[in-house]
């Protein structure tokens, strides 16, 4: 299979640990659907793998014909008429690695004031796309936006120039929000469910960055022997902040990446945002990936037996691929979406745990390699 045969090894669903226990698997066919429904608008992007986007059509079709809720036995089915598993091997012979992420919630306002001081920028009019075809010689790949000067592209402004006002006046604020770093975390999450002060509520999503790379600052403060990196948790990182304000400026400012949002369409509340591949995410059931490498809508079964706290059981469950981030790089790297508010939020920021991951095949394009 093209990209996929140093990677991965053939296996069968029943060598999967767990496949037949996932108690929650039409939850993962329902996320599946909605990715089916979107390709129909739009194609996904075949990663580098190359997994391609082609190779789901058959799959696809089935599941936008299925007219009712499926059963656990129908979902599990499905999968296994449609798709083929392979193991991941990753190069290092390591296994693979998640980490969990969620909806932030928090209270808003459509106007500044004393109690919300902190904006959410939409895109400014200066940004600018780089890609291959406009990229200045010598940049880091990873830098993916800037801005004209003087006829050339420089590096858009950094964090601690938004936050020192680059961008005030400019009529860009989306909302306020009373904490600033309640805002950090919506940036780290990349959305956010809003209860606004008129009794509405908002729902924000990324929509473009400053384009300076990611900067973990769990690990600026474990490289600094602040926090022990096995410490390392959204919930110790913010309980260091709220610790040491007279130094919150100088480690905020590490990570140089600026978010900026979007107003999106509420959509069912009892699912999450609109992520990268254009559907809300299923709370336990969505996962990101590294969007270079993968292809929206494959499904992934993640086996991490020391991850209990999701749900008091070892972590096994199958997940589809709907969302990407910066910090999420390689085969089998991901990140659990877990859902929305305080308590999603306190499981997610403590998963950091090894995982067997094995990505399921479109078996269209299996047969045809092996016809």
């Amino acid at each position: 299979m093209p990209g996929l045969s140093g990677l991965s090894a053939l296996v069968s669903f029943d060598a999967i640990p767990g496949w037949n226990e996932d108690e929650g698997v039409e939850q993962a066919f329902a996320a599946f659907a909605r990715s089916a429904r979107e390709a129909q608008k739009r194609p996904y992007k075949t990663g580098s793998l190359g997994v391609s986007f082609e190779s789901f059509a058959e799959s696809f079709v089935q599941a936008l014909s299925v007219t009712r809720r499926p059963g656990k036995a129908e979902a599990r089915a499905f999968f296994e008429r449609y798709f083929v598993p392979f193991r991941f091997r990753p190069e290092s012979g390591a296994a693979g690695f998640m980490t969990g992420y969620y909806e932030p919630e928090a209270p808003a306002s459509y106007r500044r004031t004393e109690r919300f001081p902190v904006p959410l920028y939409r895109p400014p009019d200066d940004l600018v796309k780089v890609d291959g075809g406009n990229r200045p010689e010598g940049w880091d790949p990873s830098i993916t936006f800037a801005r004209m000067q003087d006829g050339d592209l420089v590096p858009y402004h950094d964090r601690e120039a938004i936050e020192r006002g680059a961008l005030t006046g400019r009529d860009l604020e989306l909302c306020w929000l009373a904490d600033r770093v309640d805002a950090f975390f919506i940036h780290v999450q990349g959305a956010a469910r809003l209860k606004m002060t008129d009794g509405e509520s908002m729902r924000v999503t990324y929509a473009a960055k400053s384009g300076h790379p990611f900067t973990a600052i769990g690990r600026v403060l474990a490289n600094l022997g602040e926090i022990p990196l096995e410490q390392v948790t959204m919930q110790t990182i913010r309980s260091w902040l709220r610790d040491h304000p007279e130094r919150r400026d100088e480690i905020l400012w590490k990570n140089r990446s600026y978010i900026f949002f979007r107003e999106t369409p509420f959509g069912d509340p009892e699912l999450g945002p609109v992520a990268a591949a254009k559907v809300q995410l299923q709370p336990g059931r969505s996962i990101a990936v590294d969007r270079l490498l993968h292809t929206f809508a494959t499904p992934f079964f993640i086996a991490a037996p020391e991850l209990r706290h999701v749900d008091g059981r070892p972590f096994r469950r199958l997940m589809i691929a709907q969302d990407t981030g910066s910090a999420i790089t390689g085969p089998a790297r991901g990140d659990l979406f877990i859902g929305t508010g305080h308590e999603a939020g306190e499981i997610a920021g403590t998963i950091r745990h090894a995982a067997d991951v094995y990505v399921l095949v479109p078996r269209r394009l299996v047969e045809e390699r092996d016809a």
